[in-house]
């Protein structure tokens, strides 16, 4: 069942991404030929006017393939014909499109089960939090500057930001201070602790507050996938720390389990948040300047609205498909690391 949930997932956030491509494609009036979820072998394809739409083997891609996008084409309606600023725009509409559906789910999300808000349930004996003078009740505002909207950016914060001390403002009876903390390392859990434990109740923002916190919710996704490239970059991971869609679907498996014995309501919250979770990735990840990404296209047209000289279609066709066959030489690498963790961890 986990499986086909996995799938379903994948399925829709691919489509809405290519939504977003097809429908400014068609608003700049651009001949789609094809409309594609999937890759490899095509099992179902029909034709709809001048678009062929396509389902293939393997649910982890798709494609919205326009006349002209990648090779010359002599028709008025071909991609490479039009303005660069309706190029530009048909390009970014998929990333965009995660990240509106990213806001979508997070209205649901949050519109339905609420979050939890940044205040502090207890504190730890011992531990920097109560030697400050924090107590249970008090909401944690921001860490050194960076503002703090739900509970988990707290640990996500200092998890990217190892640092000796952290200036924390907060909300005490009305009140906000400021102090600093020195994290203290626990030796049973083998990592540096403040001492704040989470208030075990979720916030209900009401109508307008649901709205302000589905972007807060979108802000705090990119931020994370945006820290975890710089960690890789870096060097503190490496890509066998990275999961592919094999490790996602046994993430899906393992969540979708554990959420059945609290009720289908459960399920379908955490599988709401995992698809929030993806979207926000696949968007960041789309928008990175790397070839046959929406990313390096678009700043091939950065590049030509700066020179106002056009690069010829080959060569960039050239450029997409080496990209192309690195990033499926990447995929297959990481999948192989996904087989490899659940084979070593059964």
């Amino acid at each position: 069942m986990h499986i086909i949930i996995a799938i379903l997932i994948f399925g829709f956030i691919i489509i809405f991404h290519e939504l977003g491509h097809f429908s400014v494609a068609k608003a700049c009036n651009v001949r789609v030929n094809e409309f594609t979820l999937g890759l490899g072998p095509t099992l179902v394809s029909f034709g709809k006017g001048e678009t062929k739409y396509c389902l293939k083997l393997l649910p982890f891609g798709g494609s919205c393939v326009m006349e002209g996008e990648d090779s010359e084409s002599d028709d008025d309606r071909a991609f490479n014909k039009k303005p660069l600023w309706q190029r530009f725009l048909i390009v970014f509409a998929g990333p965009f499109f995660n990240f509106l559906l990213a806001f979508i789910l997070s209205l649901i999300m949050i519109g339905s089960a609420g979050y939890y808000s940044p205040t502090i349930g207890q504190v730890t004996a011992g531990y920097p939090a109560e030697e400050a003078g924090l107590a249970a009740g008090d909401e944690i505002v921001s860490i050194n500057g960076y503002p703090i909207h739900f509970y988990n950016e707290i640990s996500i914060y200092t998890f990217f930001h190892k640092k000796k001390s952290y200036d924390v403002r907060y909300r005490h009876d009305g009140e906000v201070k400021e102090t600093k903390l020195t994290p203290k390392y626990d030796k049973k859990l083998k990592r540096y602790l403040l001492g704040v434990v989470g208030s075990s109740d979720r916030t209900h923002p009401g109508v307008f507050g649901t709205v302000q916190y589905s972007f807060y919710e979108i802000k705090y996704q990119i931020y994370v996938v945006i820290q975890s490239l710089k960690e890789l970059v870096l060097g503190h991971v490496t890509i066998n720390d990275m999961s592919g869609p094999v490790g996602i679907v046994k993430t899906i498996g393992d969540t979708y389990k554990s959420s059945l014995v609290d009720g289908a309501y459960y399920v379908v919250m955490n599988m709401i948040n995992i698809a929030i979770l993806l979207t926000a990735n696949l968007g960041v990840m789309n928008l990175l300047p790397f070839p046959a990404l929406d990313g390096g296209r678009l700043l091939i047209f950065i590049i030509e609205g700066i020179s106002r000289r056009k690069i010829p279609e080959k060569v960039e066709g050239y450029i997409n498909a080496v990209g192309f066959i690195i990033l499926m030489a990447l995929m297959v690498l990481i999948m192989g690391n996904d087989i490899r963790r659940i084979i070593v961890g059964s």
